[in-house]
């Protein structure tokens, strides 16, 4: 996650509301699946295996173990405190420091990969996409990927509609505006050094009941709230799951929004 410079504004409060979450967030966002890295390489045309691959707004490290799973030679940059550390207490190996992709503590031409899993909408592009363009060698690729839930799966549409109307926000729609906005960022490069690919990747997990209400409730929206504004909400969210599940496992379904844009 790459964070405002000033937790002051709405926009930096959520960013750096992580930092207090790191655990939850650790423990019970999704993944990522092994067909996401896959579609990764075919866009990139290379492989992640041996490449210098930088993992901006890493977080807890989420993506940067299955980088590193990868066969990549990863490094992490993450400027929150709380994150970071989680991060170091589960990957203790993989190099981390702190930085943020408005402004990368890299050399030029030093990284065959720049990816930002879940992060890119918190940085600036009239600064991101420069130091992507300064960072990378040529022939490099900047990936970003967003998990957005399957809202064609009739109780995920329901879940997001409920925590719409106690929001009053559109969490997913936010997220398809993200999306609509790196492609934005990307394909009007004036630089015209960035060709660009786009894929989607669907998967599902299977996960109890609890492991979901504390999913939801690691998303910024809710946390900026605090738990004592959000708490009658998730125990409502929990007797909805438990109707609808009463074994108690859900299976959620996500659509992975992938771009990657390689450097000429």
């Amino acid at each position: 996650m790459t964070l405002p410079s000033s937790p002051a504004s709405p926009h930096a409060a959520r960013a750096h509301s992580f930092n207090a979450a790191a655990a939850q967030y650790a423990a019970n966002r999704p993944s990522y699946p092994p067909a996401l890295f896959d579609a990764v390489e075919a866009l990139a045309a290379r492989s992640l295996a041996g490449a210098r691959v930088v993992d901006v707004g890493a977080g807890t490290g989420i993506s940067t173990g299955l980088l590193d799973a990868r066969g990549a030679n990863v490094l992490a940059v993450e400027p929150g405190p709380g994150m970071a550390a989680e991060f170091r207490r589960a990957h203790p190996r993989i190099p981390i420091v702190r930085g943020s992709g408005n402004a990368l503590p890299l050399a030029s031409a030093s990284a065959d990969f720049l990816t930002y899993a879940q992060s890119w909408h918190w940085t600036d592009p009239s600064h991101s996409v420069p130091e992507a363009l300064r960072v990378l060698r040529p022939g490099g690729a900047l990936a970003l990927w967003w998990n957005t839930e399957a809202l064609d799966v009739p109780w995920i549409a329901a879940a997001a509609r409920r925590a719409e109307r106690f929001l009053d926000w559109d969490h997913e729609a936010e997220k398809n505006d993200s999306v609509a906005r790196a492609t934005h960022a990307l394909t009007a490069d004036p630089s015209g050094r960035l060709s660009f690919g786009h894929r989607q990747v669907r998967w599902s997990r299977r996960i109890p009941i609890d492991t979901r209400v504390a999913n939801i409730g690691s998303h910024s929206p809710f946390l900026v709230l605090g738990e004592e504004t959000t708490g009658a909400f998730f125990a409502e969210e929990r007797n909805h799951l438990l109707e609808a599940f009463p074994e108690g496992v859900v299976e959620e379904t996500y659509v992975v929004e992938l771009l990657v844009a390689t450097r000429s």
